[in-house]
């Protein structure tokens, strides 16, 4: 049996359906549709023919929705909600885009072999468990409270697939969206040990990350020391792009040996990602500038043990946000562009 996930009064307030239930005719009878053609199909899961990229899996996936699940599950690509913006952009340390959940009988077996297809292709390999690990630790496992969409059009034009719940914001878009890294923002988190961690975050999967952060900080000088750190971390969902100036040290203040550990800590923050989700955040970077427009911030409000580990801290330049928020336990928000009027729909 898989244990109940921790509360978290951090995430719990957010954690509601952005879902228009006005177009979620029943949960019941779409299920029972979708098993009664679950069993009449001919498509195999990708045990016998194994997808390529997780977009071969988004179109195979979508070939095995029913008309009702079509309707609960599939949107425009320009899908608004009412006071709540286009959906497909939307961002949140904990929702559900959708009403089912991926592990329940509104699925089919190979619909949801399908979706697991997808979710391991856009993880690395090596990070697998980890991931699974963290749902574990936040949602009872993977698929219990994970929800999808698909906007646009798989079988034949742009599209993109979304997987939400608590600490996850996740894309798959085959190149799909214009201008961004990802198919657009994303978030991860990780509360292993409760709502507030404790000092070191022990057993946290995203900790060593801050850990790559913090041996730049280690190697800065005084005077730098004063300019890398901010005395108040900003609100976690603020990840729009902004104009200069970028709080923090600016990178190119930094030198040839401190630049390349930035350089380490950029390649720990996309290594849980698929080679291509990577490729293009690095081509976003570029396009920028590079990391010599990006400033680096360290917060010291909330700095767990006061130990001088920084718990909060931000990477940041023209079209790039990566803010790293460790206190009272992991959530990271992730925005990066190739142009800065790209606009952002998050909510914390």
């Amino acid at each position: 049996m898989n244990p109940p996930r921790k509360n978290c009064p951090d995430c719990d307030e957010q954690f509601s359906s952005s879902f228009d239930r006005r177009r979620f005719l029943t949960a019941s009878l779409s299920a029972g549709v979708a098993l009664a053609a679950g069993s009449l199909t001919t498509l195999a899961r990708a045990d016998d023919a194994p997808a390529k990229t997780p977009e071969t899996a988004v179109k195979a996936l979508y070939s095995l929705l029913t008309d009702a699940q079509k309707k609960d599950l599939c949107f425009d690509w320009e899908y608004t909600e009412t006071n709540r913006g286009l959906l497909r952009t939307r961002v949140s340390n904990n929702w559900h885009i959708t009403k089912p959940t991926i592990n329940s009988d509104y699925f089919t077996k190979d619909q949801r072999l399908l979706i697991r297809d997808i979710f391991e292709g856009i993880i690395q390999k090596d990070w697998q468990s980890k991931i699974d690990k963290q749902l574990k630790d936040d949602a009872g496992g993977y698929g219990n409270e994970q929800n999808i969409a698909i906007f646009g059009k798989p079988d034949g034009g742009k599209f993109e697939f979304v997987m939400t719940g608590r600490h996850m914001t996740l894309r798959c878009d085959g190149h799909s969206t214009e201008h961004v890294a990802f198919g657009g923002p994303i978030f991860y988190g990780h509360a292993a040990s409760g709502f507030e961690e404790k000092v070191g975050h022990p057993g946290n999967v995203f900790w060593e990350q801050a850990l790559q952060a913090n041996k730049v900080y280690e190697m800065l000088d005084g005077k730098q020391r004063l300019k890398a750190e901010v005395a108040k971390r900003p609100e976690e969902a603020k990840v729009a792009f902004h104009d200069f100036p970028f709080p923090g040290i600016p990178i190119t203040e930094l030198s040839s040996d401190q630049k390349d550990v930035v350089q380490k800590t950029l390649q720990k923050l996309l290594e849980p990602y698929r080679q291509s989700n990577r490729d293009d955040c690095m081509e976003c970077l570029k396009k920028q500038g590079g990391l010599d427009k990006c400033a680096l911030a360290f917060y010291t409000d909330d700095d767990l043990g006061n130990d001088r580990v920084w718990d909060n801290w931000r990477l940041e330049g023209p079209a790039f946000v990566w803010y790293f928020r460790g206190t009272p336990h992991v959530h990271v928000w992730v925005n990066v562009a190739d142009d800065p009027t790209v606009k952002l729909n998050a909510a914390g």
